[in-house]
């Protein structure tokens, strides 16, 4: 088990808004929500024959949650290339899936204010199983157009390498 080392300074908990997704290497351009991250595991319930008069409790199956991706619509065609990959209408029989390369991992990384690094995930498997190209449109309407993915996932892990880093002041002139 890695040791944290506790920062005695740091009384405020990170924000929800500094954060980038990566996969295949690269960030993703323009994610503007990622979902939780969220695992529950199923509850066992058993007897013993000479204890009738309560039940025991042990864990079950643990699944992970879908975790959905948006960002604005622009003419950057990620999402919908790799939801073409898990299914791509009209590209023939034997062709639909990209049996090979529709799974990815992907890394959602969480900043400081200061925009340093402090925590990092690791999803694993993540395949597209809904995709969003475009919002219901609005001629009335006055918000950016948002596509989004849902990504389901076999599991997740925190990185552990990503310590907490030490905090910048401001040395001022």
């Amino acid at each position: 088990m890695a040791q944290f080392t506790v920062n005695p300074d740091r009384f405020d908990p990170y924000k929800n808004f500094k954060f980038r997704v990566k996969w295949d290497g690269r960030y993703v351009a323009g994610v503007s929500k990622v979902g939780g991250l969220k695992k529950t595991t199923e509850v066992v319930k058993h007897r013993e024959g000479g204890d009738p008069s309560s039940s025991r409790k042990s864990p079950g199956k643990t699944e992970y949650e879908a975790i959905t991706l948006e960002r604005g619509v622009t003419h950057d065609e990620e999402f919908e290339t790799w939801a073409n990959k898990v299914w791509s209408f009209g590209s023939g029989l034997g062709a639909e899936v990209s049996l090979k390369d529709f799974r990815k991992d992907i890394t959602i990384e969480l900043y400081n204010d200061a925009g340093q690094l402090v925590i990092s995930y690791n999803v694993y498997r993540c395949w597209v199983s809904e995709y969003q190209a475009l919002p219901e449109l609005d001629a009335n309407g006055n918000a950016v157009a948002i596509q989004s993915i849902k990504l389901e996932n076999e599991g997740w892990e925190r990185d552990e390498a990503v310590t907490e880093p030490e905090e910048p002041t401001y040395s001022g002139s």
